[in-house]
């Protein structure tokens, strides 16, 4: 059921299956005879989940075979082991805070929420594919993320997949009326969230006046990106996109994550093809690697950056990327597992020290997240009036982890109602308005350019990015307190039956 559920996630989006799977993971949970089966219940069903939804990671792998495609599903497999104990431990503290009677209902959508955030937390934190982005198939539905963030959305969505068990149990209902509800209280839910998103939609007028902006997509193969001898034609394929029309050529030029071919050093062996890609009183935004600051030499460590070039070819602001890709940028416990990251050299990146907008002449203040980090949601209101999304996901090829990635793009731009900017090596680059909207596109596997207005910010601020997750936090007690209240039944009795446990 895990891993049917995972086919609920981007480009796939078969809801039905996410929902089901939701539910036969409450039942189980519910019925489970005891905690430690609660347990073991809830990790099959993570491992089952995260290895169908995360499959796509084997295809990095691929870029290196010869030295690292053997260990494509081995790695895969171990990640979800260990993703699993997250919804493991979710069903097992509901197992114990509801005992064997109904308040295991209530208690699971709140203790599944929990785990999501710490997932999103420990370490470094990995909130891919939440449960909230099942619903991704509908701009409407995701209107909520703007109100309740993704790990809201979450909480409702679990909730709704349990309410329909909770009905039957409590009014002894046959199996017909049961799978019944099962059919009914989606649709319900859908038609209000769809409804409540389309009202939200249709008062939104915020027009496409802004600065005009030219995403650039090179598609330039992972196994090509840093070849000896490559570098050259990397810039002139750059800058002839750069610079095509012209005549109608947009101020504002956005080129990928590390789309610069070489080691950047300001002030220093710049080639001509980079400063010939800046129009004309506008900039060039664009990713590349650079070594770290103050730095012994004996200790040399790299910065994954935006940087933004004038045409003069000086450097008028910057960005270091603060979350990193672990065994991708840097190797933990690199010294206990003596491996080094997948990535081309021996050299770790480090985290960068700021997260605040970057100030840009003609622009209003733009918060960037480079790859990895627009996956992590963010409240707070700093002050930015647009969203930066640099990647480079040709590790990935075609697979569903493109479309994962741009997804959660959206998700970020939903909860901040921000105008989101997306430039992707291979694709997905787009340009998404203040409501998560795609307004222009270019898919995966496309060498092309997108020229468009910066959309406007919503009209009024979004609950989120006041709150945050507070909502979500009030509602995750509110539930535990009911399942405090509901009828508990035995928290152990390891040999309760299900027939035992409904008469509890």
């Amino acid at each position: 059921m895990g891993g049917l559920s995972g086919l609920g996630f981007a480009p796939y989006f078969v809801f039905p299956l996410a929902y089901l799977g939701l539910a036969a993971f409450a039942f189980l949970t519910r019925h489970s005879p005891s905690v430690l089966a609660a347990f073991v219940a809830g990790w099959a069903f993570g491992l089952g989940q995260f290895i169908v939804g995360l499959s796509w990671i084997t295809e990095s792998f691929a870029v290196e075979a010869e030295q690292f495609g053997m260990l494509a599903w081995p790695a895969v497999t171990a990640l979800s082991t260990l993703l699993a104990l997250f919804p493991a431990s979710a069903a097992m503290t509901a197992r114990y805070l509801g005992g064997s009677g109904p308040g295991t209902f209530f208690v699971l959508p709140a203790t599944w929420s929990i785990a999501e955030m710490a997932r999103g937390a420990i370490l470094t934190g990995f909130p891919w594919n939440l449960i909230g982005y099942a619903w991704g198939f509908s701009d409407e539905v995701l209107q909520a993320i703007s109100v309740t963030g993704i790990y809201g959305l979450g909480l409702l969505t679990v909730l709704l997949a349990i309410l329909p068990l909770l009905i039957t149990e409590k009014y002894k209902l046959g199996r017909r009326s049961a799978a019944l509800l099962l059919i009914l209280v989606p649709t319900i839910a859908f038609a209000a969230l769809w409804t409540g998103g389309a009202l939200r939609l249709a008062a939104t007028d915020i027009g496409e006046n802004g600065p005009r902006v030219r995403i650039v997509q090179p598609n330039i193969p992972q196994n090509q990106k840093w070849a000896a001898g490559q570098a050259n034609a990397i810039l002139d394929q750059l800058l002839a996109l750069s610079t095509s029309g012209e005549s109608d050529r947009p101020r504002y030029v956005v080129w990928p994550e590390t789309s610069y071919p070489v080691l950047f050093e300001a002030g220093r062996n710049i080639p001509p093809a980079l400063t010939a890609s800046v129009p004309t009183g506008g900039m060039l935004l664009f990713g590349a690697v650079r070594e770290a600051p103050e730095r012994r030499a004996d200790d040399p460590a790299l910065l994954n950056s935006v940087l933004v070039l004038d045409e003069k070819g000086a450097v008028v602001a910057d960005y270091d990327k603060r979350r990193l890709v672990p065994f991708g940028e840097f190797t933990p416990f690199k010294r206990v597992l003596r491996v080094t990251k997948m990535t081309v050299g021996d050299i770790d990146y480090v985290p960068g020290e700021s997260s605040a907008p970057i100030q840009l002449v003609g622009l209003p203040a733009a918060r960037v997240l480079i790859c990895y980090e627009a996956i992590f949601p963010r409240s707070g209101d700093d002050e930015a009036g647009w969203i930066l999304n640099v990647t480079n996901d040709a590790w990935f090829g075609i697979s569903a982890g493109p479309y994962q990635h741009f997804l959660a793009a959206r998700a970020r731009a939903l909860e901040a109602g921000l105008p989101l900017i997306r430039a992707a090596n291979t694709g997905v680059s787009a340009i998404v308005d203040s409501y998560g909207r795609v307004t222009e596109m270019l898919p995966l596997n496309v060498s092309g350019v997108i020229d468009g207005s910066l959309p406007g910010p919503a009209l009024t601020e979004t609950l989120f990015r006041r709150a945050g997750n507070i909502p979500a936090v009030v509602s995750i007690a509110l539930l535990i307190v009911a399942g405090a209240v509901a009828p508990r039944g035995s928290r152990q009795n390891a040999g309760v039956s299900v027939a035992t446990s409904e008469r509890s």
